[in-house]
Order: structure tokens, then C-alpha cells, then sequence
């Protein structure tokens, strides 16, 4: 599957549009990494494990975007793109989307 930021595929041509495509997940962070973060922000730096979670989060949001694409018949997703938002106060929220085509090299 070619995945592309662009509106457009350099060295292709987009045949056919066939709409836009979600990938969807929801991530919690459990107790220990909370704490731990808490603490970590007290002197700054980086907070891997919220790091590990939202990288595992948006892999995963990714493929699901890939697997309804290839539902659709796509062989490529232009537009490509991630939202992530807070749910509640333990809850994230990450979506990745694009619009799905049919492209062919040139």
C-alpha cells in the first residue's frame, strides 16, 4: 500500500477516488506509567512510556487504516494523516486518515 502526505503520487496517476478511510484506536496508560510520568515531569525530559504508547497507538491506528483501504480496493492512500486527542483524563484518542485510490505508475 503507497501511503502519501501529498494530494498526489509523484510518478503515478490517480484512476479512481474511493473516499476517505479511518483507522481507529483508543489507548489507555495504565497506573505505573501515569505515576511515573507524573513524577518524570516534576524535572522534565522525556516520557517514554507515554512515547512507547502513543508510537504502539499510531502502528496500530495505521494498520487499520491500511486494512480498510484494501477493503475498499485501494492500492494507495493520499492525505494521509494522524489526530490524536485526550479522552478523560487516562484515555487517548489516536486516528489516522486519508483518501483511498487506485493509482497506476506512469
Amino acid at each position: 500500500m503507497l501511503i502519501s502526505t501529498m494530494n498526489d503520487l509523484p510518478g503515478y496517476e490517480i484512476d479512481e477516488v474511493l473516499g476517505e478511510v479511518f483507522g481507529l484506536t483508543v489507548r489507555s496508560r495504565n497506573v505505573g506509567s501515569q505515576i511515573g510520568a507524573a513524577f518524570k515531569s516534576l524535572k522534565g525530559g522525556e516520557l517514554k512510556g507515554m512515547t512507547k504508547m502513543l508510537a504502539e497507538g499510531r502502528e496500530h491506528a495505521t494498520e487499520r487504516l491500511i486494512a480498510e483501504a484494501t477493503e475498499k480496493g485501494a492500492n494507495a492512500i493520499v492525505a494521509f494523516r494522524f489526530d490524536t486527542s485526550e479522552l478523560g483524563s487516562v484515555w487517548t484518542e489516536i486516528c489516522a486518515y486519508g483518501t483511498a485510490v487506485r493509482a497506476t505508475k506512469r
